[in-house]
């Protein structure tokens, strides 16, 4: 009966394309800049969300001289219809892969530590063995982007660095290996060659810090431990090819994660210090939307990923040999 009453009432007059369009039109803010995006004519927006409230019999905007805002009952509608539009491009997706398994396409999002170290040797051997798979990498230096571009299915997965508690609940985690936090200089500075260093001996020298408060926290912390002060930091920066850039100077000194080193140590010419922090490490995890079925190529991808980890966790402090041991 229930059914029935769908297939009645909204089956034959609820469409996709209205469904695009309202959420486009709440997106933008306007009709009018809703039906430029779209390529329509605003009388054909506006013909089309009145046929949705007419199907519905709610309102699903609200007008102002400042545009439009989206009802509760719009949004809940929205809501939905994200997951429904996610769906098909999936199944779309699932078909290329059927029609031929070496095509398609990735989307993953990362901070700025994970797209400088693991993310690249990721990448380097999915395109040996898939070369037709294209990877879009969302990228953000703040410290949980990720979690936004993958409740609203943007992307199909995330790589993160993990603080505190494991993960949102509702988002599944995937913990791939532990990060520690290395105190790094130029391969070429006196610090590199000393054999024993100390954090006082490194207190007064020039540092650079990341922004993220994370991570001075536990910088902090481990000075604090040794009776010392934070040293007054002479660059802010979350990039870490500034970073790289001013310690390959050897002027200065900073904290990087292994995985980073790990890949970067040979091309600027960075070395590890023998000083422990004494801090707990990060974990390095896979996020994905737990009820969401992962297309055969995001599969292929995540084979590679972890593929790639299982180095890092078998020997995360080291750089690879070689560039060829770097690709394996």
């Amino acid at each position: 009966m229930a059914d029935a009453d769908w297939d009645s009432r909204m089956g034959r007059r609820l469409k996709l394309r209205d469904l695009q369009i309202l959420s486009g039109v709440v997106h933008w803010g306007s009709m009018a800049k809703a039906a430029s995006h779209l390529a329509m004519s605003q009388p054909a927006v506006s013909e089309s969300i009145a046929s949705l409230e007419a199907a519905l019999g709610v309102r699903l905007l609200d007008r102002s001289t400042r545009g439009v805002e989206p009802t509760r009952y719009a949004q809940a509608l929205l809501a939905r219809g994200r997951v429904a539009f996610d769906a098909l491009r999936q199944g779309i997706r699932d078909i290329e892969f059927l029609a031929d398994p070496t095509v398609g396409e990735v989307s993953v999002a990362c901070g700025d530590t994970v797209a400088a170290g693991l993310l690249p040797a990721v990448i380097d051997r999915l395109s040996r063995h898939r070369p037709n798979i294209a990877v879009r990498v969302i990228q953000s230096s703040a410290e949980t982007p990720e979690y936004r571009e993958l409740r609203e299915r943007r992307i199909d997965l995330a790589v993160a660095r993990i603080s505190g508690p494991p993960a949102p609940e509702d988002l599944a985690l995937e913990i791939l290996f532990e990060d520690p936090h290395r105190i790094v200089a130029g391969a070429g500075t006196a610090w590199a060659r000393r054999r024993k260093l100390t954090l006082a001996d490194l207190a007064g020298e020039p540092w650079i810090f990341p922004a993220n408060r994370v991570i001075r926290e536990l910088v902090a912390e481990a000075f604090a431990r040794c009776g010392l002060p934070l040293p007054r930091e002479k660059v802010t920066s979350n990039s870490i090819l500034l970073r790289n850039q001013l310690l390959a100077t050897g002027r200065f000194l900073t904290v990087l994660p292994a995985s980073v080193l790990r890949y970067n140590a040979k091309p600027w010419a960075l070395k590890a210090l023998p000083v422990e922090l004494g801090v707990k490490p990060r974990s390095v995890g896979i996020l994905t939307l737990p009820n969401r079925t992962l297309s055969p190529v995001v599969e292929v991808f995540l084979q590679h990923l972890r593929a790639v980890a299982k180095t890092m966790a078998n020997d995360p402090g080291e750089p690879p040999i070689s560039g060829r041991d770097a690709r394996s």
